[in-house]
This record gives C-alpha cells, sequence and structure tokens, in this order.
C-alpha cells in the first residue's frame, strides 16, 4: 500500500492509511479541530490521489479502528457478505467510482456489490468524488422499506412534518400538525423533538400524534425523538409507538456517550418488531435514526478518524436494524463541526450518498444555526441539489424556523416548491389521502392548499 507520492516537485508521506483517509477529505472545519485536515489544497490532492490507488482489500486488512477495540467495528465486519467482497477486494478506489459512475450501473448492482463492502470502503470512494458524482450515483441508488406506509418510491419526495413545540405544549403540536399536513407534509412521518424526555411528556406526545393520525385516517408514521429507553418503556406500557427512534454515533465510544451500546439497541429492535398496538398492520421496518458529521467529536470518541469516514460507520450500524429511515443532521452540529454553507451542502451530498450505498432510505434537515456562515439561500440550493440526488425525504418546519430548538430549516412551502420544480410527488397513499381532502389536485397542491379549515372544522 503506497503511502507516498510527488506531486509538481514536491513529495507528500502519509503516516497510515487513517491519516491518509483524513486528509483525503474536503475542507471540513470539524476535521482541522481535530487536527486531521490536509495543511494544503496540494496536500488534499496527493492524498485523494493516493487514495484513489489502493485497493478495497488494502481498506479491510489496515482496519482504521480495530474490532477488537470498538464494538461498531466488529458490526460491520460482521456484516460483510464475503462472496461478494472476493469479487471486488482487488479493485481500487478509482476503480469502483467509475463503476459507480457508469451509465449501465442500476440501482440493482450497487445495492448488491454493497453488501460486500466495509462502510471505510463506502467512505473512501465518497472523499474522491465531486458533488456531481455523489449526486449523479445517488440519484440511482433506490430502496423502498415499508412501516404503516411504503417509502422511497421512484418519482417521490417525502417530508418529515416536525411540530416541535418549546414546552410540549399539545395544543401547540396539535395546531403545527394540521397546518403541515394542509401543505402536503408529513408523508415521511410525523416526528417530535420534546423538550421533556420523561415517561409521562413522551407518552402525552405520541398520544396527541395518534390522535390526530386517528381522527384524519392519515397513512404516515409517529415517532418522538426522545432517548431509546424512553420509547420502549412508553411502548411497552401501551402506546402506539409506529417508529423506534434513536441518534446514532460510527463509534463504540461515541455511542455511549448517547447512552446506547450495541446489546441496548438489539434490545430495542427486537422490541420494535414484536410492539403491535391499536390493530394497527406493520411493515417490516420499524426503527428511525439521526446522525451528523462530527457527533464523534464533540463526544471525544473518534479515535482521531475523520468526520466523514465516522459518519459512514453510523450508516454501516444502522443497517444492522433495517430502518424505516434514516437522516443527516450535518448543518445542526455548528462551526465547529460544518463551518459554511459549503461544508453544509459538502457534507449532506456526501451523507446521503453514504447512506444509500450501505443500502438506507435516506432523508436530510436541510438546516444551519445561527453562529454558522450559511443563509437560507444555501439551504433552498442544498435542497435542490438534494431532491436531485433521490433525496428519499427532507424535514419541515413552520416558516423554516424552529421554535425549540432555535435553528433554521425548510418550511413547508419549501417542500411544495421542491416537489413541483422538479417534478416529485408525496408518497404515494399520502397523495390520495391529501387528494381526497381537496388538498391536491392531479398530484399538485390545490388552490386550498395551506387552508387549516380543510382539516380543522371547514370541510
Amino acid at each position: 500500500m503506497k503511502l507516498t507520492t510527488a506531486l509538481q516537485g514536491a513529495h507528500y508521506t502519509f503516516a497510515d492509511l487513517k491519516d491518509l483517509f483524513a486528509k483525503a477529505n474536503e475542507e471540513k472545519s470539524g476535521d482541522q479541530l481535530a487536527g486531521l485536515a490536509a495543511r494544503s489544497s496540494q496536500e488534499r490532492i496527493a492524498a485523494k490521489w493516493l487514495l484513489s490507488e489502493i485497493t478495497l482489500s488494502d481498506i479491510r486488512n489496515n482496519p482504521l479502528i480495530p474490532p477488537e477495540q470498538d464494538e461498531v467495528s466488529r458490526l460491520i465486519e460482521e456484516a460483510v457478505d464475503e462472496s461478494v467482497y472476493r469479487q471486488w477486494a482487488g479493485t481500487t478506489v478509482s476503480g469502483l467510482r467509475e463503476w459507480l459512475v457508469h451509465p449501465e450501473t442500476n440501482s440493482k448492482d450497487i445495492l448488491h456489490i454493497s453488501k460486500g463492502l466495509t462502510s471505510e470502503m463506502i467512505a473512501a470512494v465518497a472523499k474522491i468524488m465531486s458533488n456531481l458524482d455523489l449526486i449523479h450515483v445517488s440519484g440511482k441508488i433506490n430502496a423502498i422499506t415499508s412501516c404503516r406506509t411504503a417509502i422511497g418510491h421512484k418519482g417521490t419526495l417525502a417530508s418529515r412534518l416536525q411540530p416541535n413545540h418549546p414546552s410540549d405544549d399539545p395544543d401547540g403540536v396539535r395546531a403545527v400538525m394540521y397546518e403541515g399536513l394542509s401543505f402536503g407534509v408529513g408523508d415521511a412521518l410525523i416526528g417530535i423533538n420534546p423538550v421533556i424526555d420523561t415517561f409521562e411528556s413522551v407518552k402525552r406526545l405520541f398520544d396527541v400524534m395518534n390522535e390526530v393520525v386517528e381522527k384524519e385516517g392519515i397513512p404516515t408514521q409517529c415517532s418522538v425523538l426522545s432517548h431509546i429507553t424512553t420509547q420502549m418503556k412508553v411502548a411497552e406500557a401501551g402506546t402506539a409507538c409506529d417508529l423506534f427512534f434513536q441518534s446514532l454515533a460510527g463509534t463504540e465510544a461515541g455511542n455511549k456517550s448517547f447512552g446506547i451500546s450495541v446489546a441496548m439497541m438489539d434490545e430495542a429492535y427486537e422490541l420494535a418488531k414484536a410492539h403491535s398496538r391499536r390493530g394497527r398492520t406493520y411493515g417490516p421496518n420499524r426503527m428511525y435514526f439521526e446522525t451528523g458529521q462530527g457527533s464523534e467529536l464533540s463526544a471525544e470518541a473518534h479515535h482521531g478518524v475523520d468526520q466523514l469516514t465516522l459518519e459512514s460507520r453510523c450508516y454501516g450500524m444502522a443497517r444492522r436494524y433495517n430502518p424505516f429511515l434514516l437522516n443527516t443532521v450535518t448543518g445542526f452540529m455548528g462551526p465547529e463541526y460544518t463551518f459554511s454553507g459549503k461544508q453544509i451542502i459538502r457534507n449532506a451530498l456526501e451523507d446521503v450518498f453514504m447512506g444509500k450505498m450501505h443500502g438506507l432510505t435516506m432523508g436530510a434537515d436541510v438546516c444551519y444555526t445561527s453562529h454558522i456562515a450559511s443563509d437560507q439561500n444555501d439551504m433552498e440550493n442544498l435542497g435542490v441539489l438534494l431532491t436531485a440526488a433521490g433525496v428519499q425525504y427532507l424535514i419541515a418546519i413552520p416558516m423554516g424556523d424552529d421554535c425549540m430548538l432555535n435553528y433554521q430549516s425548510l418550511s413547508f412551502q419549501d417542500i411544495a416548491s421542491l416537489r413541483q420544480t422538479l417534478g416529485k410527488k408525496p408518497g404515494h397513499d399520502f397523495a390520495r389521502w391529501l387528494s381526497a381532502r381537496g388538498l391536491f389536485h392531479e398530484g399538485r397542491p390545490s388552490e386550498r392548499a395551506g387552508d387549516l379549515r380543510v382539516l380543522v372544522g371547514g370541510r
């Protein structure tokens, strides 16, 4: 494995594969904070050049975090389909990229070979791809998952309705739900970030969502983004919990900072599969995860590995649990990890590509915080790019401004605009529900879209 090269008269040497991976990244403030980033554009190009020439077997034979030291590494290693891996072991990273971008390579082909790839191999190819490469290949890959409804069909752009409230007030939550639904938002799920992570509060939020969903006959899923153990207690007490949520990290130590382990997630997964209340019919996918580049660094749990690679390892862990969906919240992490709109755009494109390469149904929170060098135009640009890349759902909040988490995202109107601009529709069952209530006509928002009276006493 070659770790030294000359470029325009200058010589570059990298200490090991971990060092090469880090310096081959696009510029990221998180890698700079960790002291891992390339010191110049020339060094970054040299690292990409060398990385492109190493083989997939080189990556597997030189683990960045040895399996004996980390349970996420063991999980990723044990999941490799050996027969598929053997066919691709001698391929270089650049050879994998060339195959992925080839016009004749399709979703079925990619999802087949992904079974033989480790998360680090997927991260490596992402590092040498341009933004357009990432969009082009992501757009090819399509996975369909099913909980109460299905998500991921070609030609659709689903959405998560996020009715957060600064005091978890049921009336406030209910009002935002109806507003989002009137704009055609909520087909992927209705998911609330609770202010208070207690049994009583989480149960109350599930009860509010379940009440509206059952009353209106809405074909969607509900989730409260509390700690997984709180949701398990609520489910065991008899409350309908469509999806079990948890944030994930790419290392064992990172997951410990979230208060979870593989054993705990295994237990939650088994409960989710067994859990059924109120006569609901569920598909096989019952888990929901969020990730974002930089979480391991914030927990001092990165093992000297760059944030893109650690993010890919999150997806390697996630696919163990056959999730209904997963989304990246890269812009929410802050300027320490993602400094600017340009970095947010690159991270999100990488994340959606890597998640889809793992066979996951991928979404994104197209978002930023007020202390990042970004603005709403950056987010609208990213919304267009991700929709072109076949992102399966996006998160939306009232007016693009979260009154509880205090960050900026996409608005309900933005989802409608992205669908119309790029020829996308809501999920099939949800689109029929919208049409039946006069909110959509022939697959597009009707004159009554956004009119709360359609859903609240005005039918």
